[in-house]
């Protein structure tokens, strides 16, 4: 994405934009003029600071381009260098500080706003986000004519720095049916002139690769990996917009003017936006006044979140316009990437914009893949700078074509290219109703609020499924969306730590625990790189409380899943604790270890009037703060009360990465739980995160079995294969040893695996007790796991905040 900032040497380059409405004077980021056009704060403070000539982007009042009429207004005052916009009604120019003061009491004139200069935001996807599904279905297939979808025939504009059209993936005149330097510098002689667009540029991208990588994650054939990194909507007609790698405001603005004014010649429907800036939202700045003449056009407008997070009050401006879809960026394994911009909790506004009330939420709409992303590389000398970082993940014979990069520039493309893909489903579909479904369609991401995330992880196969079947029934499942009984507030302290670990070292840290926490969650990422991605470095960690009692990972290096390992402990001790790094068992080799400390407190609010004192309570509110669960609509939690079938689908979908299914007869929760692909972790072939009963009923309200919730929450994880691929003996971690699970055979055989990781990962405990002979010098430990017990609510609040510090 982009940022803007004023910039003394602004090249001299200008866009204006304005839409045909008169927006009522906006809050936010502008002041207004004498007869009320605005003046952003940017152009104030250079009018204060600058004797000569600012890049000033004006827009008028109009629906087209600049009249003869507006354009006089400019020449009246001695304005005589600058550019006029082909279909939208704005001017750039070259101005004093006296001729602005002039301009702003004009009333042909609706804003003036600095030229500033922007910068992008740069920080197996197609799989996760079910486009690979998309291709191989064969309704979808039918549906479509015998043919994928593929995006075919949906022009797609590419406003960035530019595309490389040389590049196999993106062979102009191929899928890249028109490449554009978009650069708007002003004429070479005094005048007024109308924009002039350089049309089939063989490479507008050769000082940035930002625009190249953009397109291919758009709709790149693959032609240069036989197919390995296809992008999202390979048949697209992609149109590069290119305005540099440093670039200002009105260049990009221009991209929206070359899409209307060329809609027809090349079915634009789309343009995908990977830049910003840090202001907060104003209707009547230039970039938003356009987004919305676009959204008028039928053209849907996506802009990238922001990457300046986690922090709220991060998101990008342009972004939170309620005609765009804003798009925040996740990692491939359905989480949110910590540098992703985030909105601001319960923030919103209300304005006028041509009669129509409308209201901007500072939150994102979706999230999409934004981590470690592969595309195109353009094949300038620009396109050698991550050679070093991609050596490690992309094969050799790819290197020359495709580099990887994060940021929520990379989400942005992908939910473009499932617009792409939707529209070619559904041609008829407007922007709003594009908006709506992509919504719709998302997958719930686990403890994340619609300030972060927006509905959740994209879902391209359910998007193509609504837009093809209208009649079909999504989002009733969507968290954003939902109406819960109780709400609590959570505080947090979270720090870093990071060990160098050797066999001759001590290998400690100290850390202080405040007073009155609810729960403290340790994690160690052991990195492993020059070990196996299965196992790693056999190193494991111990947590001590101040009164000396010992916490201990549960961790089998043995039988591991990745290199992350998790303590969690509820109501932890005040005071000074110890962490310790060991190896386990035998020795390992010397490796940087680094992991996270987080105390968590919550306070109920509403809804959860009988769980004080219970030995449960500080997970419920935990639960309830990251909205894994939910109270009764009775205003109660009822945390002895046995867990339903029902009820655990219910919260598994809300809080377990369930990617949702459409609503048909019985409950959708149910639906989504028992079908294949379930868990947005997992595979799609992967069975659902519930089963039927043997006599192919659901039975939602029959009560939930020990060994069925570790089924569940394994299962959520995406560790099909892992618990499938278990064999022996249950055992448990019991200092520094591994005790045998003395009624692991009542576990059912098809479930050994679940409850080991379950065990294994601290999501579920084991009972111990003792016997001691009276002769013994020590008493007897046995473990034991319980299978068939039925969980209480209470219990279900427990496993489930600690299924969610592994997630």
């Amino acid at each position: 994405m982009v940022k803007t900032k004023n910039n003394p040497l602004l090249i001299l380059v200008l866009a204006v934009l304005l839409l045909s409405f008169i927006f009522p004077a906006g809050p936010i980021g502008a002041v207004s003029g004498t007869e009320g056009a605005k003046l952003d704060e940017h152009l104030k403070t250079e009018m204060e600071t600058t004797d000569g000539l600012i890049n000033v982007i004006v827009t008028f009042h109009g629906n087209q381009a600049p009249t003869e009429q507006q354009v006089d207004v400019l020449k009246t005052l001695g304005i005589d260098t600058g550019v006029t916009m082909q279909s939208l009604p704005i001017a750039g120019v070259l101005a004093d500080a006296d001729q602005i003061k002039e301009l702003s009491s004009n009333p042909e004139v609706r804003s003036l706003y600095l030229n500033r200069e922007v910068e992008f935001f740069n920080g197996d996807a197609t799989h996760l986000t079910g486009v690979d599904k998309v291709r191989t279905d064969d309704s979808m297939r039918k549906a479509n004519g015998g043919l994928p979808v593929t995006g075919n025939g949906i022009g797609v504009v590419v406003n960035d720095s530019g595309v490389d059209g040389t590049h196999p993936d993106l062979e102009l005149g191929e899928n890249l049916v028109q490449n554009v330097l978009g650069t708007t510098n002003m004429p070479m002689s005094t005048g007024l002139a109308p924009v002039v667009y350089q049309e089939d540029v063989a490479n507008t991208d050769t000082n940035s690769g930002h625009g190249t990588h953009v397109a291919g994650t758009v709709g790149g054939t693959g032609e240069a990996s036989s197919g390995l990194y296809e992008g999202v909507a390979p048949g697209a007609d992609l149109i590069g917009y290119g305005s540099g790698g440093g670039v200002l405001i009105l260049d990009l603005v221009g991209g929206f003017d070359y899409a209307i004014t060329q809609q027809s010649r090349y079915n634009i429907r789309v343009i995908t936006n990977s830049w910003g800036s840090n202001d907060d939202f104003f209707k009547d700045d230039p970039v938003n006044v356009a987004t919305k003449k676009c959204f008028d056009r039928g053209i849907t407008v996506l802009f990238a979140a922001g990457n300046a997070g986690p922090d709220e009050d991060t998101h990008n401006p342009y972004a939170k316009a309620p005609w765009v879809i804003s798009v925040a960026a996740g990692k491939k394994d359905g989480t949110l990437a910590d540098f992703s911009s985030r909105g601001t909790r319960g923030v919103s506004e209300t304005f006028e914009v041509d009669g129509e009330t409308w209201t901007w939420t500072d939150e994102p709409t979706v999230t999409a893949p934004g981590v470690d992303i592969i595309s195109a590389r353009t094949l300038s000398p620009v396109g050698v700078l991550n050679t070093n970082k991609d050596k490690d993940h992309i094969e050799a014979g790819h290197l020359p074509y495709y580099t990887m990069l994060n940021g929520t520039s990379m989400a942005t493309p992908h939910v473009a290219g499932v617009v792409a893909l939707m529209l070619e489903a559904n041609p008829l579909l407007s922007p709003d109703e594009v908006k709506d479904i992509i919504g719709k369609t998302a997958t719930n991401m686990p403890g994340r609020e619609a300030y972060e995330v927006g509905s959740g992880y994209v879902n391209a196969y359910n998007a193509v499924d609504l837009a093809m079947n209208e009649e079909k029934v999504y989002g009733t499942t969507i968290n954003k969306d939902r109406s819960f009984h109780a709400s609590t507030s959570m505080d947090v302290i979270r720090e870093n730590y990071e060990i160098d670990y050797s066999p001759t070292s001590e290998n400690q840290v100290s850390f202080s625990v405040q007073e009155g926490q609810a729960q403290l969650v340790a994690k160690m990422y052991a990195d492993g790189d020059t070990y196996t991605e299965e196992g790693g470095n056999p190193l494991v960690f111990t947590i001590t409380d101040p009164n000396g009692e010992v916490y201990e990972s549960g961790f089998n290096p043995t039988y591991s899943i990745d290199l992350v390992n998790t303590i969690t402990v509820d109501q932890p001790e005040a005071g000074e604790w110890k962490l310790e790094v060991s190896a386990y068992p035998g020795a390992a080799l010397p490796e940087k270890v680094v992991g996270t400390l987080t105390q968590k407190t919550a306070q109920t609010i509403s809804g959860l009037g009988d769980i004080d004192g219970h030995p449960a309570a500080e997970a419920i509110r935990l639960g309830i703060e990251e909205r894994l669960f939910d109270a009764h609509q009775s205003g109660e939690f009822n945390p002895d009360h046995m867990l339903t079938r029902e009820e655990m689908a219910t919260y598994l979908v809300m809080g377990s990465g369930i990617r949702q299914v459409e609503k048909r007869n019985d409950d959708a929760f149910v639906n989504s739980v028992l079908s294949n692909g379930a868990a947005l972790k997992g595979d799609y072939s992967f069975d659902g995160v519930m089963k039927l009963r043997e006599d192919g009923s659901f039975g939602g309200s029959d009560k939930v079995s020990r060994a069925d919730l570790a089924y569940s929450l394994v299962q959520s994880l995406g560790l099909q294969q892992q618990a499938q691929d278990f064999s022996g003996e249950l055992t448990v971690a019991y200092k520094g040893e591994r005790l045998q699970v003395k009624d692991g055979d009542e576990v059912p055989a098809h479930l050994k695996g679940y409850v080991q990781l379950a065990v294994d990962l601290n999501i579920m405990n084991v009972y111990f007790s003792s016997t001691q002979g009276p002769y013994d010098e020590e008493p007897t430990i046995h473990a034991s796991f319980k299978p068939s017990n039925e969980v209480t609510r209470g219990d279900f609040a427990v496993a489930m905040t600690r299924f969610y510090n592994n997630y």
